[in-house]
């Protein structure tokens, strides 16, 4: 009892960082609309911070685990935030200099950050909960504060740009950046004063389990490709929704309405319903199997993704801010109701695909989460792919781009049903 309660406090941190992780990376989403404008460019290029912040993963994600096994949990958590502070600064920085090339430097070296405290964050939360669903349910719990910080991120940014997207400018969201660089610094002070529990055997790297790569293990390899396909349609799902809901060409909401703020509203709704399901599923989390939870939340949200491809256009009320209106009941598409109701789905997929995956790696679990992290890139690559699709086929093809996402749920409900038995048996 007594060292559960030594562990209160780095659990608290770990679960700071998880908000940070989504504060910094959900401000590249409306960034790149703003960006988007500000300097004429196509949607596949205003998706270039995004692909930026996690094509980093793909370059930092083996290294950060290595990292992890050989400086620990706090000294690896302390280079990032430090990183994140110089890649966020950067950023800042491209809003003086009205460069889009500086931008994309900055979402690059926060997306490094990123990585870092991903790989930090989850199995030592994991661990800290003693794996299995305890673990799991850690993992939730963190998640949770991770939705909270990305719906107020999304908010926050709707209501900075009341001029317009067409007129929105880098410098009118720097509040959002500075508030960024206070959470990093403020970071850096309390895990610098934090007794954060390192693992005992970190130094035992002469065993055979710890030479084996995690690749050998079947599971793992298919939860990897899984995390990597999850992150993509978890980004992709709102990214697009949003640009679809304010574009100026199509008017999908009507006259008379702030379609930047009701359209950021919406989407900052998907992440709040992630903040709630990552709650529910923190809640049952130890009496729920990760296998079960998946499966069931995968078949569920490929059904809402077909439904909102398919079901005729029909205005339905949703809760939004209107701008200066302030906040009240809009009319939106049911096709984007639907989408927004994904986010329960996609709220427990992280936490569970990641508890399955490095069951039974024992002192493979550092390497294993620098390698999840590499393939956290995919939350650049598939919303750039969803993105060329409606480049490709024109404004209307904004709801058929969600065909990538069809495909990628459908994966990840394999995966949940066969993909994740351990068939290692030693």
């Amino acid at each position: 009892m007594e060292k559960k309660q030594n562990y209160v406090i780095p659990i608290i941190v770990m679960i700071l960082l998880f908000g940070m992780i989504s504060f910094v990376t959900n401000l590249a989403s409306p960034m790149g609309d703003i960006l988007k404008h500000q300097f004429q460019i196509p949607n596949w290029q205003g998706t270039l911070g995004v692909f930026a912040n996690f094509i980093a993963y793909a370059v930092m994600g083996i290294p950060a685990g290595n990292m992890l096994q050989k400086r620990g949990y706090k000294r690896t958590a302390l280079i990032a935030v430090s990183v994140g502070f110089i890649g966020v600064g950067i950023q800042t920085l491209s809003g003086v200099c009205s460069s889009f090339g500086i931008y994309l430097l900055g979402a690059f070296i926060a997306g490094f950050s990123m990585c870092l405290l991903n790989t930090v964050v989850n199995p030592m939360l994991n661990r800290l909960g003693g794996g299995g669903n305890k673990g799991n349910q850690l993992i939730q719990f963190g998640g949770t504060f991770n939705s909270l910080c990305g719906t107020a991120v999304i908010i926050l940014t709707g209501l900075l740009i009341p001029q317009g997207i067409k007129n929105a400018h880098i410098n009118d969201v720097f509040p959002l950046m500075y508030t960024a660089l206070a959470i990093f610094a403020f970071a850096f002070i309390v895990i610098l004063l934090t007794n954060i529990p390192e693992n005992e055997q970190r130094a035992a790297t002469q065993s055979h389990e710890a030479q084996r790569s995690p690749l050998s293990y079947r599971h793992f390899l298919l939860g990897a490709i899984g995390i990597f396909i999850y992150v993509g349609v978890e980004v992709g799902i709102p990214n697009v929704m949003n640009k679809w809901l304010q574009n100026p060409d199509l008017n999908v909401l009507g006259n008379g309405v702030n379609a930047e703020a009701v359209a950021g509203s919406i989407a900052a709704t998907y992440w709040f319903l992630m903040l709630v399901g990552r709650l529910v599923g923190g809640l049952v989390g130890s009496k729920v199997s990760p296998r079960a939870m998946i499966g069931t939340v995968a078949t569920i949200a490929i059904v809402l993704v077909l439904a909102a491809m398919f079901v005729p256009t029909v205005m339905v009320k949703f809760p939004a801010f209107n701008g200066a209106q302030g906040f009240g009941m809009e009319s939106v598409p049911l096709a984007a109701a639907l989408l927004v109701c994904t986010g329960l789905c996609t709220s427990v997929m992280w936490g569970g695909i990641f508890n399955l995956a490095v069951e039974g790696l024992g002192q493979s679990t550092e390497k294993a989460s620098g390698i999840f992290m590499a393939l956290v890139c995919g939350g650049g690559i598939l919303p750039l792919l969803q993105n060329g699709v409606v480049d490709i086929f024109g404004n209307g093809a904004y709801l058929t781009s969600y065909w990538v996402v069809v495909a990628g749920f459908a994966y990840i409900l394999f995966y949940a049903l066969a993909g994740s038995r351990i068939v290692n048996k030693e």
